[in-house]
């Protein structure tokens, strides 16, 4: 890897301002393409390319609660959900374990530009699902719903308002229930209230809890269930992109940390924007975020949410004298949506197409020796919801060559169990993936890992030239060029 001096940066920089001074090139409103080329729509809604901005569905990838601790030494998780719209919204958030269980559902009715924080110690340890003095109810503001894609109204009939349920919401959950839900998330079995079997496994087995939370905005404060009830999706989503969130990982234990980090909750937006529940048509996407649990539905793409990504770029650093560390957090898409059933544990392990790690010196390392591009083997898997550490046993080794304490990682985690929906034409899975960073056992930062591909990329073959799905690169296979020669010669761009 060549090496730049801070002069010979700055050099750079004053000698590429004085070129560029000389010929400007202003982006132009409505502007036409060259060779009749441009893009399918350039509305900022039709795309599959996900970024932090407001959305009608929320991700928190990864949680992670110690409950059993007092809270001045817990770990925990909290995040927060924004309204910034100036209408009433409802947001449904849901509890999943790592096998993706749905083990609890909660309403938050939001005003208009409303903020609600939620501290998932409160849930696991004290039964809480938010302070009341911190939440709204549809009898504490003058509410105005109108017909059409705004919470809160009956679509088969805009002058009834269905508010009923949004009157109380900063519940107490009962002691069995809390009780149960504990055991859910640690042991992944049920005591009989959240599953009616207390055999079944639903969940992985780890001293904290472990999972992950969806928050959707929905017309009315209800109890359906994403994963067991279809008329949730007939009935109850909307499509606003009204919400933004985000989310911070806590532990205050010395012994086991002493570490903050915090990013935002990845925004999943409705494509197109808007519309009563249920309102057909769906959308051109080819698949959505919850098409797994919409069988049987038409269109298969009722929820019109945008698809997450397969193919991801990672730093990390690891070792060196500051004790340097990354964790990467990580969601997956299962292939099972049964609930309470034998067959949860097929979410437990979900294939990985391919991992290799890079260093500062491009020197590579692979889950299997012997070549560099290769998939791991079959065994091989993660849990639809997880934190590994790059000194784990599911990443390559450290390429030893140069003695590197910092490089990237090429995740192709799509499990290849997955189709486009209505057909048998395979799709990637779904996946987000979370650096964090810490130094020294006691400075932690969290950021998203890069997309090499957005949610409609096809899925890549473990084998294939590492590199960014789609696009022209400047020196195409097969042409002998250097970059010099983006700016003369034959492969000169204007």
């Amino acid at each position: 890897m060549r090496k730049l001096t801070v002069l010979a940066m700055v050099a750079a920089v004053l000698m590429a301002g004085s070129a560029f001074a000389v010929q400007r090139h202003f982006v132009q409103p409505n502007a036409s393409f060259a060779n009749g080329l441009s893009p399918a729509s350039t509305n900022n809604d039709d795309t599959c390319d996900i970024g932090t901005a407001p959305a009608a569905t929320l991700l928190l990838p990864y949680f992670e609660v110690d409950f059993k601790s007092p809270s001045t030494t817990a770990r925990t998780t909290l995040f927060t959900i924004t309204n910034v719209s100036n209408l009433p919204q409802i947001a449904h958030v849901v509890l999943w374990t790592d096998w993706s269980f749905a083990a609890l559902d909660f309403n938050i009715f939001l005003t208009g530009y409303d903020v609600q924080g939620i501290n998932l110690y409160d849930i696991f340890a004290r039964g809480q699902i938010a302070p009341p003095s911190g939440t709204s109810s549809s009898t504490t503001v003058p509410t105005n719903p109108t017909a059409g894609s705004q919470p809160a109204a009956n679509n088969a009939n805009p002058n009834i308002t269905t508010l009923a349920n949004c009157s109380s919401l900063a519940a107490v959950l009962p002691p069995q229930i809390v009780t149960d839900l504990d055991s859910v998330f640690t042991t992944g079995k049920s005591t009989g209230n959240l599953c009616a079997s207390t055999s079944v496994q639903v969940g992985g087995v780890h001293p904290n809890a472990i999972g992950y939370v969806t928050v959707d905005v929905v017309a009315s404060c209800n109890t359906s269930l994403v994963a067991l009830d279809p008329s949730y999706f007939t009935t109850q989503l909307l499509y606003d992109n009204v919400l933004i969130g985000d989310f911070q990982d806590i532990n205050p234990n010395p012994a086991t940390g002493n570490f903050a980090g915090g990013n935002p909750m990845v925004h999943i937006r409705a494509v197109p924007e808007g519309g009563p529940a249920g309102s057909v048509p769906g959308t051109n996407l080819p698949y959505t975020f919850y098409s797994r649990y919409t069988t049987g539905i038409v269109p298969r793409t009722i929820d019109r949410r945008q698809p997450l990504p397969a193919l991801f770029a990672a730093r990390y650093i690891q070792q060196g004298t500051g004790n340097f560390n990354t964790n990467y957090k990580i969601w997956r898409e299962g292939s099972v949506v049964a609930q309470c059933s034998s067959s949860m544990s097929g979410n437990s392990a979900i294939p990985v197409t391919e991992i290799v790690r890079f260093d500062e010196h491009e020197n590579a390392s692979i889950s299997t020796g012997g070549v560099i591009f290769s998939p791991p083997p079959a065994q091989f898997g993660l849990p639809e919801a997880s934190s590994n550490p790059l000194s784990g046993p599911v990443f390559p080794s450290m390429p030893t060559a140069a003695g590197d304490v910092g490089g990237w990682t090429y995740l192709n985690l799509n499990s290849g169990q997955l189709t486009i929906p209505g057909t048998a034409t395979p799709r990637a899975s779904q996946n987000w993936v979370v650096i964090s960073m810490s130094a020294e056992g006691r400075f932690q930062v969290d950021f998203d890992a890069a997309w090499l591909g957005n949610g409609c990329s096809a899925p890549v073959a473990p084998g294939v030239q590492i590199g960014p799905a789609g696009g022209v690169l400047v020196c195409p296979a097969g042409v002998t060029c250097t970059p010099a020669s983006a700016f003369t010669g034959t492969n000169a761009t204007p």
